[in-house]
């Protein structure tokens, strides 16, 4: 195997320790980006930065903006479908996300995350295949961690097949508009309008 698929066991590693040794949202965060410039510090791919601001096809940035965005919409109107626990507003206030921090939160979250993740999962860690790749189930993982014990084991295999998906969908996109501003974008609007579901349905 590549040695650069060891590099997401640091950003692994960092939500665990954030979520439930500290048990806080923010240092999870926080920890996962440092941990993932750290991989990308000591691996220093032939990558320019400016991939992520490249794209061929306005068109292709607006409807990833639209599709994605949806997300939110989507589980606004599922919320109970979904088995969510009935304690998570406690759940999300002791690992620090209560009605003072969720605006800083979310606007930290959509407008830096989507940006690290992208360069690192499609970016470093993508290839041009058009079929399942092992980073896509890679990328889907990590959240396992953010849901558990907040959803029943059966949601959280639907969202880690959702999620494998969006990042099979969002490779492809790059590879079809060799850039990474067209998934960027979309995963900037999927983060934004989920967390605004979350923290509507729990204040």
């Amino acid at each position: 195997m590549d040695k650069k698929w060891l590099a997401p066991i640091l950003p692994y590693l960092a939500i665990w320790t954030g979520l439930f040794l500290f048990k806080s949202a923010w240092l999870a965060l926080a920890g996962f980006h440092l941990a993932i410039l750290f991989a990308l510090f000591i691996a220093r791919p032939a990558l320019p930065i400016n991939l992520l601001f490249k794209s061929k096809r306005p068109k292709l940035i607006l409807a990833n903006i639209l599709l994605c965005g949806g997300s939110g919409i989507l589980l606004y109107f599922f919320w109970d479908r979904f088995g969510i626990a009935s304690d998570l507003s406690s759940q999300l206030d002791v690992i620090g996300l209560n009605s003072s921090s969720w605006p800083a939160f979310i606007i930290y979250f959509s407008c830096v995350n989507s940006f690290i993740e992208e360069f690192f999962w499609r970016g470093f860690l993508g290839n041009d295949i058009k079929t399942l790749a092992i980073g896509d189930f890679i990328f889907a993982g990590y959240h396992m961690l953010v849901l558990y014990g907040k959803v029943p084991p059966l949601s959280i295999l639907l969202v880690f097949v959702l999620l494998v998906t969006a990042g099979w969908f969002w490779r492809q996109i790059r590879r079809e508009d060799e850039g990474l501003l067209a998934p960027t974008l979309g995963h900037m609007a999927a983060d934004f309008s989920i967390l605004i579901c979350v923290m509507l349905n729990t204040l």
